[in-house]
């Protein structure tokens, strides 16, 4: 469980090694945080600082991950800036894009088996022999409050929100947001129909495992959303909406169509609840939207058909 004290340490603890990113507003009562250019290209960067700063002392033997991608290449980037070796785990299913860069920022990487958790379970060995500090991808109070300092930064640069849509995979995210912003403003957890971890949680009422597929499988394939995330998703009412992948599919070309925003399929998934009509502002509500990735292939940006999706306001 984590509070908004937590984020608010977490925030003082980070000062400095990340990027206050921009908000703008994208439409009326729309905004858009563009936390894909924090460093690494994701949100992951302010977790993975905030979980070695609070750890003190680091071991000789430096951290590992398990990560279908940006999560490692956030350990990766906060080890290097502290001189620090790191291993990351990831699946074998993991875009080349990523992979290339976790090693180009010098981390030791293990391709291992097809899912998500066949690589956490390979790291958490790693960790369990060597004594190199794990990193959780998004089930670690330090991760989640890291995460949580963006909720802070949403409600000075964004006056009055209602809202803040955010993408859910294991739900890292969405628990740092929701403590940091208790009380302020209500955080709605968007994932694809394909991985609803949050919204199957709800549901049973715990968290459960779920099958997991789709297009934004590298970045929201967790198959279990976190116990941290399921606790603070359910003491601050966060909602749940699922999108499809073609929605998403939509929501990127647009993004970069109209905007010249470049996200990977994750890091659009938020606005893809908007966009799709899976979640509805009601008059006069002020909604915040996350975009919180942009590993991916530029190539792959322009929408399917080769021509822009047809205008349409996102409300």
């Amino acid at each position: 469980m984590i509070s908004t004290s937590d984020v608010e340490r977490a925030a003082a603890r980070i000062a400095g090694r990340v990027r206050r990113t921009p908000v703008f507003a994208a439409d009326e009562g729309v905004w858009f945080k563009l936390e894909q250019l924090q460093h690494t290209g994701s949100f992951k960067a302010r977790g993975a600082f905030n979980r070695i700063l609070a750890a003190g002392d680091p071991p000789s033997a430096g951290v590992v991950a398990a990560s279908g991608g940006n999560a490692g290449l956030a350990v990766a980037y906060a080890a290097r800036e502290f001189g620090l070796p790191a291993r990351v785990y990831v699946p074998v299913t993991a875009p080349a894009v990523k992979v290339a860069k976790l090693r180009a920022l010098g981390a030791a990487v293990e391709l291992v088996g097809e899912k998500y958790a066949d690589a956490y379970d390979a790291a958490v060995k790693h960790a369990a022999n060597s004594g190199a500090l794990f990193c959780h991808a998004y089930d670690q109070p330090e991760i989640c409050a890291g995460q949580g300092t963006i909720g802070l930064e949403l409600l000075e640069q964004a006056d009055d929100l209602d809202t803040i849509l955010v993408a859910v995979g294991g739900g890292g995210l969405l628990a740092g947001i929701a403590a940091a912003v208790e009380g302020r403003a209500r955080v709605v957890g968007v994932e694809p129909r394909t991985a609803p971890t949050l919204n199957a949680a709800l549901a049973a009422g715990e968290p459960v495992p779920v099958e997991v597929s789709g297009v934004a499988a590298d970045s929201l394939g967790a198959t279990r959303l976190g116990d941290i995330a399921f606790a603070v998703a359910t003491r601050t009412d966060a909602g749940s909406v699922l999108v499809d992948d073609s929605a998403i599919v939509e929501a990127r070309a647009a993004l970069w169509d109209r905007y010249r925003l470049a996200l990977e399929p994750g890091g659009a998934t938020a606005f893809a609840a908007l966009l799709s009509g899976a979640y509805r502002p009601a008059p006069g509500e002020r909604v915040a939207v996350l975009l919180c990735g942009a590993n991916t292939d530029p190539a792959t940006l322009t929408s399917p058909s080769g021509a822009p999706p047809a205008a349409r306001t996102p409300r």
